[in-house]
């Protein structure tokens, strides 16, 4: 198939940008169906900004991502020991809750 260069306007910005030809045949090998609504440059911010708010992969907050916020923690006393800790949930009351080291003993790992 024989692409041209097309002018397209930024959603983002407005300004005019060229969607050329050599651009096209990359989008359409990948399978993409769609032409570009941001410019280049509004495209590589858009991905910056994304990017940059993930903690995923980077050392973030655990294994949480996409820019989550911290989880709530609720203080509580352990069940077992008594000692005051922090669970991520709150608790209903209705049922124990255990300091880390107290659950891991109460709810050992399973392997296969």
């Amino acid at each position: 198939m024989s692409y041209q260069d097309k002018s397209i306007q930024c959603s983002d910005c407005s300004t005019t940008f060229t969607f050329s030809a050599d651009e096209q045949e990359q989008f359409a090998t990948r399978g993409y169906t769609n032409e570009p609504k941001r410019c280049p440059t509004c495209r590589a911010a858009r991905k910056q900004s994304t990017s940059g708010s993930s903690s995923y992969g980077s050392g973030g907050s655990g294994n949480r991502s996409y820019g989550s916020a911290p989880r709530q923690m609720f203080p509580v006393k352990c069940a077992t020991c008594g000692k005051d800790t922090e669970v991520p949930f709150q608790p209903r009351g209705d049922r124990p809750v255990y300091c880390s080291d107290c659950y891991r003993k109460t709810n050992p790992v399973k392997r296969y």
